[in-house]
């Protein structure tokens, strides 16, 4: 039962919701996402690559489903078949948040390939064929926020896929892909095709950002005798990320009133929600809920890992703090472009990163696949 002084359940009186950012089949069989659903008030659930990689290769749970299409399907098509089952499974599981929220909630992610981020219509295809594959209402394919992924998101959207933009950095990546979702509901419209249950998320990734530009600024700070320099350096760390979010929260609001989006929501439409993704703490010198408790706000979500989730329900403080200081985020970044340290370049940067990221763990998923397929025909033709 749920308890209500949860601090994770006050995060919604606060108009922000909680998705888990993991997935596993075992997790879902044993009831405990829906123990997770009860008890914390999680709304939705996202994975990645690298999310289904600690999954499938770190648990015997899927031993047997590869068992059984080991001599069938090749690694990739096994991974396909898997990560669809278990998105259906998990998606069945928030179903009925979805049809009590009228289609506002209750999503499961699941990504295309990281090798289609730079291809347009290979990121369009194979949204489509997942979208289509996984045949259920409350699923978001994911889509990075790459140059060439900001069509692709717009003729899916076009199309009524629900997507899910990935991999957000740079402002604007984010007021790209925000516009792109307000073009597709536009043509939807002007052809008389419904809106209303069009949906989008965008998700902008925060802690990666810090643990960039934080080594940035160390390299910085061992460059320097200056004093006045390393104290303004200083004062950077570990703030950079959580600025960067609180402006995309600015550029949200104002994107979502403008008068093109207002005469949307008029017929329907939905707002594309903010996202914050990467919000578990990786220096140990900071809170290890600080990029929860520093982005609340109202029409956000925030997907966290179950050891966030745990840490955030154990001594998390709710409040309003999205738009605490606005002016002092936007002089973060005078100060980062005064000291000489290119943002864009660390955008950059941490988007090429994480692409090549998720591409090194689809790899080593579809190369674990394939050692534990041999084995298992090697162990049926030895028997």
């Amino acid at each position: 039962m749920a308890n209500p002084n949860n601090p994770l359940l006050e995060l919604k009186q606060l108009g922000q919701v909680v998705w888990l950012d993991s997935i596993r089949r075992g997790q879902i069989k044993s009831g405990e996402l829906k123990n997770l659903i009860e008890t914390d008030g999680l709304t939705g659930e996202t994975a990645n690559p690298s999310i289904f990689e600690k999954a499938i290769v770190g648990s015997s749970d899927y031993d047997e489903a590869i068992r059984q299409m080991a001599d069938a399907k090749t690694p990739l098509e096994i991974y396909e078949t898997l990560a669809i089952q278990d998105v259906q499974m998990a998606a069945d599981v928030f179903r009925p948040i979805y049809d009590q929220t009228q289609g506002a909630d209750g999503f499961v992610s699941l990504e295309i390939s990281p090798k289609l981020a730079h291809d347009t219509k290979g990121s369009i295809a194979e949204a489509e064929r997942f979208f289509k594959a996984l045949n259920r209402p409350n699923v978001f394919i994911k889509i990075p926020g790459t140059k060439e992924g900001a069509p692709a998101i717009e003729e899916c959207l076009y199309r009524g896929i629900n997507i899910n933009i990935t991999l957000l950095f740079a402002l604007q990546a984010y007021e790209d892909v925000a516009w792109a979702y307000i073009r597709a509901l536009e043509r939807r419209a002007a052809e008389g095709k419904p809106i209303e249950r069009v949906a989008s998320v965008a998700s902008f990734f925060v802690s990666r950002i810090d643990t960039l530009a934080d080594k940035l600024i160390e390299v910085e700070l061992r460059s320097t005798t200056d004093v006045a320099r390393r104290a303004k350096l200083n004062a950077l760390e570990g703030k950079i990320g959580i600025a960067n979010a609180q402006l995309a929260y600015q550029a949200f609001k104002r994107i979502f009133s403008d008068p093109r989006f207002v005469a949307l929501q008029a017929k329907g439409a939905r707002v594309q929600r903010p996202l914050w993704a990467s919000t578990s703490t990786k220096d140990p010198r900071w809170s290890d809920i600080l990029y929860v408790e520093a982005l609340i706000g109202p029409q956000t979500i925030n997907t966290l890992p179950l050891e966030t989730i745990n840490d955030y329900r154990d001594h998390g403080h709710p409040r309003l703090t999205i738009e605490q200081n606005v002016a002092g985020a936007r002089q973060i970044f005078q100060n980062l472009a005064e000291l000489g340290l290119d943002f864009d370049a660390i955008t950059q940067q941490v988007l090429d990163e994480g692409v090549e990221k998720f591409d090194q763990a689809l790899d080593q998923l579809l190369q674990s696949i394939e050692t534990k397929r041999v084995a298992h025909t090697v162990a049926r033709v030895t028997r």
